[in-house]
């Protein structure tokens, strides 16, 4: 075992199943070990590297930044938060006019979850079966899946889990007490399952009728992953409230909340002290520039399309089904997948699972089209094994 192996078993606390390799480095879509053996990343930080590892414009960007200012409290203006500020509404749904800035999605979805209590003055929420919306308590409340809520109890209460993609059985949950409805467009963790166009019309109409708000979780399909800036642009929505994180900022933590105008709360009643500081704003404001200039949209429909169709040319006998949105994929197997994760870590890609029998795969959305091919070899010599 390495030293730096050997340090984070001492030293850490074990909450995270780990994989036997120590990564030291990144450029691109690739990663290398301390050994220096080299990667294919399919799991981009967990849907973090969307412009990939070692982004120099991002880099550029941070260090302009860090050599003027790299704090700077919510009780000060700061121009580089209000270039952010300015960035984020004018590629939001039209709907969405303001934002509150954060360090992480369950943060995000933290604040939702008040910001929607304390407008509506009511206090229950309804989410999807196999939803996941982050680890802290209100989040994980929120969150579906047993696994992450044992032990935790007494959640907070007022949370209710409807099936996925089914209108009539959310309608059914609605009571003169719910403040909002709180969904994915593709449920990542919970299995790479995509909501239907007409389910989120359907959705969206109810909670216009009721006064109820809608809130989108895009904590993972945001920033260009399914193809559109935001997910919700695929179905047209116009959400109350979007919640944000992990690609925002090209690896530099950082979440945001975009809210529509009728979405305040007086001054004091909410706050974080690292959220919207100037750092990550910077990074940010870079990687979302990015983003647009190398239209990572197109990029990641394309090649979403080009990796899965790959796939599709093989009877693969172990895989159930296909599913994805721009490079967002996931595959459904018949058996645990853990095994074959590892078989592909063997074969130097890296990718995540979506539940007990689903393969995930989030490569940055710069792979480049000779990776692809490298990875889809690799997917079908471990998927083709006997």
């Amino acid at each position: 075992m390495s030293d730096y192996r050997q340090l984070e078993e001492r030293y850490s606390l074990n909450v995270y199943p780990k994989r036997s390799l120590v990564l030291v480095k990144g450029q691109g879509a690739r990663v290398w070990d301390e050994q220096g053996k080299e990667y294919i990343d399919c799991v981009s930080g967990n849907g973090v590297a969307n412009i990939g590892h070692g982004n120099e414009a991002v880099i550029q960007a941070m260090t302009r930044q860090a050599r003027r200012l790299m704090t700077c409290s919510g009780i000060f203006y700061n121009d580089a938060r209000a270039r952010l500020l300015e960035k984020l509404v004018g590629i939001a749904p039209k709907t969405l006019t303001r934002a509150f800035l954060c360090n992480s999605g369950a943060e995000s979805i933290e604040a939702a979850l008040k910001f929607a209590r304390f407008t509506t003055q009511k206090t229950e929420i309804i989410c999807a079966v196999r939803g996941f919306h982050g680890r802290t308590l209100g989040a994980l409340s929120a969150t579906h899946n047993p696994r992450y809520r044992q032990g935790f109890g007494p959640l907070v209460p007022g949370f209710h889990h409807v099936p996925f993609n089914r209108f009539e059985k959310l309608k059914e949950k609605v009571s003169d007490q719910t403040a909002a409805v709180l969904l994915e467009i593709v449920q990542g963790e919970g299995g790479v399952h995509i909501g239907g166009a007409s389910y989120f019309k359907q959705v969206q109409e109810l909670c216009r009728d009721r006064g109820i708000l809608l809130i989108i979780d895009e904590v993972q399909t945001g920033f260009c992953r399914t193809g559109k800036m935001f997910a919700c642009h695929h179905f047209d929505l116009q959400p109350d409230m979007l919640c944000l994180a992990k690609a925002m900022a090209g690896g530099v933590p950082m979440g945001a909340v975009l809210c529509r105008e009728t979405i305040r709360l007086p001054v004091g009643t909410h706050g974080s002290t690292f959220g919207g500081n100037p750092l990550a704003c910077a990074a940010a404001h870079a990687a979302i520039d990015f983003m647009i200039a190398h239209g990572l949209e197109k990029q990641a429909r394309e090649k979403g399309h080009y990796l899965v169709n790959q796939l599709q040319q093989h009877d693969l006998k172990p895989v159930r089904e296909i599913r994805h949105l721009g490079l967002m994929i996931g595959i459904e197997l018949r058996t645990r997948v853990k095994p074959y994760i590892l078989k592909l870590l063997d074969a130097g890609v890296l990718a995540l699972p979506a539940g007990r029998t689903v393969l995930r795969l989030l490569p940055p959305l710069t792979i480049a089209y000779e990776e692809l091919d490298a990875v889809g070899k690799a997917l079908v010599t471990v998927l083709d094994e006997k």
